[in-house]
């Protein structure tokens, strides 16, 4: 027995124990780094790669923003699209640009009249059409969001829109008429249906007011666009095109027109 414990002496003399003074000299200064934690240096270093690959990301990050935006904002007016053109499959015509009741009075736009093609049927439903929109009736309704009518760069009340019919005698929304597909003569995806408006034109959804031609021509250079350069716009064909703000008046004009006998260059718009 005492021969063993004679044996195992020089072996814990020459290497050690943890807790003895036999302690190798790699393991403490490993130990003594890690007591010891980050110098105030390599601290320093951490931030400042951080600082650096931050200021490499934001401007990334704020350019993306807005062209995401206007993407959501690009679909929305595809599912607009997709609905009149679904809305005239099924009643023969285009919606009225408003229904109006026997006095001739406007009661209700044509988002109104849609909403059962994007998904608002339970909406649509609880809304008395034979009472203006602005009615108490209504106010439920008035105060809904649909969010297919809102642009994300929309910075307006929960229930407005800044999507408008474009309104003349000679376009596809016109007073007292509903437009039947075969009366579109020019080219379809070189006539406007709906049109973004400039900040500030924002109306609740289910007022029944849009753009007329002044409104359309009104959308250039000085005006206070929503999406840097122009605004998105829905043709006949239900495409979505980017309108330049400076997009001269009279493409403007030709493009509202649905039977004008004027085509216009697809590199001028």
């Amino acid at each position: 027995m005492n021969h063993g414990l004679k044996e195992a002496r020089p072996f814990v003399k020459e290497h050690g124990s943890p807790s003895g003074p036999g302690l190798n000299q790699v393991d403490a200064t490993r130990m003594a780094r890690a007591k010891r934690g980050f110098t105030w240096v390599e601290i320093l270093v951490v931030l400042a790669i951080i600082a650096v690959l931050i200021a490499l990301l934001l401007p990334a990050v704020r350019t993306s923003r807005p062209a995401a935006r206007r993407m959501q904002c690009v679909n929305n007016l595809k599912h607009i699209g997709l609905a009149l053109h679904n809305y005239q499959s099924e009643h023969g015509t285009f919606p009225p640009v408003y229904t109006v009741d026997a006095a001739g009075k406007p009661l209700h736009s044509w988002r109104t009249l849609i909403l059962p093609y994007i998904e608002q049927k339970c909406l649509y439903d609880s809304i008395d059409l034979s009472r203006p929109w602005n009615d108490p009736v209504n106010a439920k309704a008035f105060q809904s969001t649909v969010q297919t009518y809102s642009c994300p760069e929309e910075r307006t009340p929960a229930n407005g829109t800044t999507y408008l019919g474009v309104v003349g005698p000679t376009a596809l929304f016109s007073p007292g008429v509903s437009r039947r597909l075969e009366e579109i003569a020019d080219e379809q995806d070189q006539t406007l249906m709906v049109i973004e408006v400039d900040k500030g034109r924002s109306i609740p959804w289910m007022a029944p007011i849009d753009a007329d031609e002044r409104l359309v021509l009104g959308l250039g250079p000085k005006a206070d666009l929503y999406h840097n350069g122009g605004v998105n716009a829905l043709f006949a064909s239900g495409t979505v095109r980017f309108l330049k703000a400076t997009v001269p008046d009279s493409v403007r004009r030709a493009l509202i027109t649905i039977a004008g006998d004027d085509k216009v260059s697809n590199d001028k718009f």
